[in-house]
């Protein structure tokens, strides 16, 4: 397992994946730890996650510097990245307790009420994007619920994988609650059908939730996928124009472009269709690539050579078939995975742009007549993660949000966005199941019905 850096292309490390018998050994250590987590209080419990935040607060910067290194996201936004980790440590600290407490209901019995324990091991496939944050906004409500967990990182990743299991360690957790296995995609059959596992969670690709999903239902096991995602954005008539174009860019050049919930198609009214064309191609040809520790960089290079590849080509197929380049969209000299801000329009059915995720700083923009125009493209795609709408009036700005738009999460005047204290997953190829607030901590429980008559 090779560890590549993508802006000089050079190798970092190699890491020994894990054997057979060595993933047998890990799986009965974290189902041997189980038993015994899950009658720790909670007040050790919240005391460790709090010290888990408290390190990676204090590791910040060489944490930033191993996400840099290993796909390429600039260092100012892996320090967020840390900083957002360590928030949702804190978050499920003081809050886990009390989204677990009993649930009394009045039935003519005695007493009937609900309890939530936890299931046991869970298996969490993880993509390298966010390769700190999307592991940690499992690993906390898991530990606090009194699972354990056991981690299947990116193959393109490794180091991020290895320092989570050191950082867990270090916060004073016990001995094997939560481990990284080096293994290859192929290798997570195996490891969800172990009877030591009791459940599983993948943040990826569609292909494979589907493939995750099939094998966790064969084995009756419940598993939480948080897939790809093609969000669109509605610039309305009274929108404000100019601070639209600016959030949507923001969203849309965030890590690179490599984000599930980044905005990726813009339907915008006609009447301002032209104004906000202007300033989106403006702001987008004016953000700079390159070196991804430079402070003046607003994008670094994508994670590796192929994927730049793959992108490259999902923009010039839909050239070819009919699509306007406005900037951007060609491959640049040297041998790091850059890819320019790029802009289409004239995107149409049949078209990459217009039917698949593109995964990488490229937009698309849609030109329409009326608001039910802009919620039919919007809604004419197999994905329904995220959304976001730009209006100055509110009400139909909420009415679109909750009504109109399919999707997990909808935004009004503001980009899509995780938040430990909200609810976070999608709807139809998006997947299932949801993540953070109360409902992340209570996927991944025994939600137990106890009757006393």
């Amino acid at each position: 397992m090779k560890s590549v850096n993508p802006y000089t292309n050079k190798l970092n490390k190699e890491y020994t994946n894990h054997q057979k018998n060595e993933i047998n050994n890990i799986l009965n250590e974290v189902d041997l730890a189980f038993h015994d987590w899950k009658k720790t209080p909670f007040e050790t419990r919240k005391q460790l996650m709090h010290q888990l935040g408290n390190q990676l607060e204090l590791q910040k910067e060489e944490l930033a510097d191993l996400i840099v290194s290993e796909m390429g996201k600039i260092k100012k936004e892996a320090i967020g990245e840390i900083q957002k980790c360590a928030w949702v440590c804190k978050y499920y600290a003081d809050n886990a307790e009390q989204f677990l407490q009993n649930e009394i209901i009045q039935t003519e019995n005695f007493e009937s009420y609900v309890s939530f324990q936890p299931l046991g091991t869970v298996l969490t496939v993880m993509p390298w994007n966010f390769p700190f944050w999307q592991v940690f906004r499992f690993l906390a409500p898991a530990l606090m619920a009194g699972n354990t967990g056991v981690l299947k990182h990116a193959s393109n990743v490794p180091g991020c994988a290895m320092v989570i299991e050191k950082l867990v360690k270090k916060a004073g957790f016990p001995k094997n609650v939560f481990r990284t296995l080096l293994i290859s995609g192929s290798e997570v059959k195996q490891v969800i059908e172990n009877p030591l596992v009791k459940a599983v969670t993948l943040t990826g690709s569609t292909p494979a939730g589907k493939s995750v999903a099939s094998v966790a239902g064969s084995v009756l096991k419940k598993s939480v996928l948080e897939l790809g995602g093609s969000d669109p954005y509605l610039i309305l008539e009274d929108a404000d124009i100019k601070e639209a174009a600016k959030l949507c860019v923001s969203s849309r050049l965030l890590n690179a472009g490599q984000s599930c919930i980044g905005a990726k198609r813009f339907i915008v009214m006609e009447k301002v269709y032209e104004a906000f064309k202007d300033e989106f191609v403006r702001l987008m040809e004016s953000s700079k690539y390159g070196n991804p520790n430079d402070e003046e960089i607003a994008i670094g290079p994508l994670a590796r050579i192929d994927l730049r590849d793959e992108l490259h080509q999902q923009v010039m197929s839909s050239v070819g078939k009919g699509a306007k380049v406005l900037c951007g969209a060609y491959i640049p000299d040297g041998e790091s995975a850059f890819y320019p801000p790029t802009v289409l329009e004239n995107v149409q059915p049949g078209m990459a742009a217009y039917h698949e995720e593109l995964f990488g700083p490229v937009a698309s923009l849609f030109k329409v007549k009326s608001v039910e125009e802009g919620i039919k493209i919007a809604n004419d795609t197999v994905f329904g993660l995220g959304a976001g709408v730009f209006t100055k009036d509110k009400e139909k700005g909420r009415h679109l949000a909750e009504k109109g738009l399919d999707a997990g999460c909808v935004f009004v005047n503001d980009f899509v966005k995780s938040d430990p204290r909200l609810p976070f997953g999608g709807v139809k190829e998006s997947g299932y199941g949801r993540e953070l607030s109360l409902w992340g901590i209570r996927e991944f429980v025994n939600i137990k019905t106890v009757v006393i008559k």
